[in-house]
């Protein structure tokens, strides 16, 4: 936001902001999804914006911009001035530059198979988000990036999903993967899977368990779109669609397993598990691998944890291992996380004592750092962490691996008290308001 808005805001008093929070809890809410309390009467609403100073439709455009997703939403409902604003800032969305802080996306038996729970850090509090079919609850959750969710059904088909905008894209058939080859039965129907010249068959909800390892959504500038990458556990090997697409194009592999990978200016890097990084131009007609690491000096291996590769906000890479241990009742508990900065040049890495003011999210979802300074809720050098193991179904009940770790101390703490289900995953996800582009 430009200097002078904020000054107009400013010039305008602070009472804006009490008077905007306390519409907001009053506001009945018509176009809300996050609604947690029932609404009010109408008139309770009119009577406080009745009483309220009127502001340019130029000022509320600049307030709401500053606004979490949930606060927006409400916004839009409050009256017609605040839903007139609301609606040219949903379709101008590069003048919303309110960064998100990420949500504890889970499921809960009592709310229904079709309804995931959002957790929100910043508030605090909980909302219920009804989904489109098949349910939530009876998918795998294998990757979140940018607001999407890549799930797998009980099919093991693929789709994304964004919970907050409700709208859902199916990805390439499972079958154009090369090397999964189906089954049919006597009508013509695929019933079940084998993986190439394996001899297992697989049934049709079996087959996603040992299939997906992680999957990522990145934006494609090329088409104003989003393309999404896969990491299979067999051969840790890479395909990439790009949504429409009609198959999965698999990725020149490497000289080792890809365990993570990151989208910047337009190029894929991938992280081996030794420390490689390779990169990828997807915007050409033949796709070609680069080696940018062969391997990093004293890399840290997999088998010391599970490994991240996230970019800091000025840029820097970081390579983040997270140690776990197995508790006295067969639990699997985080209980070290270590930093270390990756120095492209000398091809090594540098621990680092900590994160200062920085935040990490770590977890089945995209890695992120974030600024502890623009995420005020957030407690500063500390991670946000959830499950990375993957899970089969049979495992559906084990208790789920969630907290925050303090850098500092490694103390440990719990995000909230029993508030998910064993089942799916619980996710981190980033609040985001766009709707995907599917014209081009």
């Amino acid at each position: 936001m430009e200097a002078c808005s904020v000054a107009r805001i400013m010039s305008l008093g602070h009472l804006d902001l009490r008077i905007m929070h306390k519409l907001l809890a009053l506001s009945p809410g018509s176009h809300m999804k996050f609604r947690k309390d029932p609404p009010l009467m109408e008139t309770e609403t009119e009577t406080v914006v009745q009483n309220s100073p009127e502001l340019p439709l130029d000022v509320l455009i600049d307030i709401f911009a500053l606004l979490e997703i949930p606060d927006f939403i409400r916004a839009g409902s409050v009256c017609s001035a605040w839903h007139s604003a609301y609606t040219i800032l949903h379709s101008q969305l590069e003048q919303y530059r309110r960064g998100q802080t990420p949500c504890l996306l889970y499921t809960s038996e009592s709310v229904g198979d079709n309804v995931a729970c959002l957790y929100s850090l910043a508030e605090k509090r909980v909302y219920n988000i009804t989904l489109p079919d098949p349910p939530i609850r009876s998918r795998h959750l294998i990757g979140s990036s940018h607001g999407w969710l890549v799930t797998a059904d009980d099919k093991s088909e693929l789709h994304i999903l964004n919970p907050i905008t409700g709208q859902q894209i199916a990805l390439p058939p499972i079958i154009t993967i090369e090397h999964v080859k189906p089954i049919l039965d006597d009508a013509g129907a695929i019933s079940k899977y084998k993986w190439c010249d394996d001899v297992t068959i697989y049934a049709l909800d079996e087959f996603r368990d040992g299939l997906y390892f992680k999957a990522f959504v990145f934006p494609d500038p090329s088409t104003g779109s989003y393309i999404v990458v896969l990491i299979l556990i067999s051969e840790c090997q890479l395909l990439f669609a790009r949504v429409g697409d009609c198959k999965w194009t698999l990725l020149p592999p490497g000289s080792d397993c890809y365990q993570q990978c990151i989208h910047i200016d337009g190029l894929l890097y991938a992280f081996t598990r030794t420390g490689g990084i390779d990169a990828f131009d997807l915007t050409g007609h033949t796709i070609t691998r680069s080696i940018i690491v062969d391997e990093m000096e004293n890399y840290i291996s997999d088998k010391d944890g599970w490994i991240y590769a996230v970019q800091t906000p000025c840029g820097d890479l970081l390579q983040v291992c997270r140690q776990t241990e197995v508790t006295k009742d067969i639990l699997i508990e985080t209980e070290k996380i270590l930093v270390y900065k990756a120095d492209m040049t000398a091809k090594k890495l540098v621990k680092m004592n900590g994160l200062r003011d920085h935040v990490l999210f770590l977890g089945r979802s995209q890695s992120q750092c974030l600024s502890a300074e623009e995420y005020p809720q957030l407690k500063t050098n500390c991670v946000y962490f959830t499950d990375d193991e993957t899970y089969v179904s049979k495992y559906k009940n084990d208790r789920r691996d969630i907290g925050i770790l303090n850098l500092e101390n490694d103390d440990r703490e719990e995000i909230a008290s029993k508030l998910w289900c064993n089942w799916p995953n619980p996710i981190w996800i980033t609040p985001n308001i766009t709707r995907m582009n599917m014209g081009l």
